[in-house]
């Protein structure tokens, strides 16, 4: 009798176990007809997580500043007034004088253009790690969610096998070594289980933030991930593009960018380095007298005294004799070869990272074939020898729970196998520039 009750209890404990991931109260986190999906997340994050509305607010600021280098510079205007101190001689003038921004503002324009280039390329970057990143996060959720849904499943039916047993146990019909065998299953299980939830959540909230809610704002997921795992390994990639794809990664192009922006600044340099000539005019009113007496037109006397109007015109120019930028011109050059240096760098760290995504992509699907042809059947069919066997009296019960807890090595080896082959071709289509 002892012997036919532990059966039964392995035999439930195996079918719950097997079916956990469509019975498990976890499903909360899951909802496949209204629940977030993977693309509605990536398209949220974008729209919403700060940092990327702070980038794109650097954006706008680098179009501020392209719309003020077209901008000529402002013409001045100067009025002056003089007083002789206790006389009466009065001087006024008034002048303009108009810079011509000679040779720089066509360079000034190139640098404010290339520099938004660069911030474009640059927000597209941070577009691309943000979706991959929230691409990562949504799985490692799902992932998270398969195992809690086991192992509530096997808390579940270890509590009941353990109520089973002590009624059994009470009767006489059992003897207390068993009971007292799942008890202590049933704790570890239930320990267990509740550091899978305190991951799940913490998971979870990693998502929220990355789609910028709050942790306690409610958010359920649409796939489930052994299917989203196979979408994303069945999407097409070709090594024979990766060279191409390349030059045309986001933080590629931004560091091309920054090299462009360099040769323009140089430029630019240089020219301010250059004459310049500025064009001005004025008009001078004078009232000026003396203190003698002079005689007028008809023969009177009056003061000798006149009013003089003066107009000017001229050029100032701007000689480089002693600064000609030549400063300027030096940390240009510097700040070139600094940009070529991290384009190198930028290009090789694509190709590199590229080359390790195709090499974890291949063995992650080589693991998750493993696993999916026949491995984990074998698995459940050496358990239901196993069990068998005991019913027979050739094994023992501690044997069957040790061939019951590698089972579920299994199933979660599985689920590390398709977390890796997910993270693997999230890391190739991050790397190859794909994650929009």
């Amino acid at each position: 009798m002892r012997r036919q009750t532990t059966f039964m209890f392995v035999l439930a404990l195996t079918a719950a176990a097997h079916a956990a991931a469509q019975t498990s109260s976890a499903d909360r986190h899951l909802d496949p007809i209204s629940g977030l999906s993977l693309t509605d997340a990536v398209e949220r994050a974008l729209a919403k997580e700060p940092s990327i509305g702070a980038a794109r607010l650097e954006l706008d600021a680098a179009g501020g500043r392209q719309r003020q280098a077209a901008l000529r510079p402002n013409p001045m205007a100067s009025f002056e007034r003089r007083a002789e101190p206790a006389g009466s001689d009065r001087l006024t003038m008034v002048g303009v004088e108009w810079p011509l921004d000679l040779f720089r503002r066509g360079a000034r324009i190139t640098v404010a253009d290339r520099e938004r280039a660069g911030a474009e390329r640059g927000l597209e970057d941070r577009e691309r790690l943000l979706a991959a990143d929230v691409r990562n996060r949504y799985g490692a959720v799902l992932a998270a969610v398969r195992d809690l849904q086991i192992l509530e499943a096997l808390v579940q039916t270890t509590t009941d096998q353990r109520d089973l047993l002590r009624s059994r146990v009470e009767a006489g019909a059992t003897p207390p070594l068993d009971r007292d065998l799942v008890e202590v299953e049933l704790g570890r299980i239930d320990a267990e289980r509740l550091l899978q939830a305190g991951r799940t959540e913490a998971a979870l909230i990693e998502l929220k933030r990355l789609l910028g809610m709050e942790p306690v704002d409610p958010l359920r997921l649409r796939q489930d991930f052994e299917r989203l795992v196979q979408e994303e390994s069945a999407r097409p990639s070709d090594p024979a593009r990766d060279a191409a794809l390349v030059d045309r990664r986001a933080d590629v192009q931004q560091a091309m960018a920054l090299v462009d922006a360099a040769d323009a600044r140089a430029d630019l340099a240089r020219r301010n380095g250059r004459f310049d000539v500025a064009l001005f005019g004025a008009y001078m009113r004078m009232d000026a007298g003396f203190p003698q007496f002079g005689f007028s037109a008809d023969g009177g006397l009056e003061r000798v005294r006149g009013v003089m109007q003066y107009v000017s015109a001229g050029a100032r120019v701007t000689l480089p004799v002693l600064n000609r930028g030549q400063g300027d011109v030096q940390a240009a050059q510097a700040e070139r070869a600094a940009a070529l240096a991290s384009h190198a760098a930028a290009s090789l760290q694509a190709r590199s990272e590229i080359a390790a995504a195709r090499a974890a992509d291949d063995a992650a699907r080589q693991a998750v074939a493993i696993y999916s042809t026949g491995r984990r059947a074998l698995a459940r069919q050496n358990l239901e020898v196993v069990r068998q066997s005991y019913g027979l009296g050739r094994v023992t019960v501690f044997e069957v729970l040790d061939e019951q807890r590698r089972w579920l090595e299994i199933e979660r080896a599985y689920t590390d196998a398709l977390r890796a082959a997910y993270e693997a071709r999230i890391a190739l289509a991050r790397a190859l520039g794909e994650m929009r």
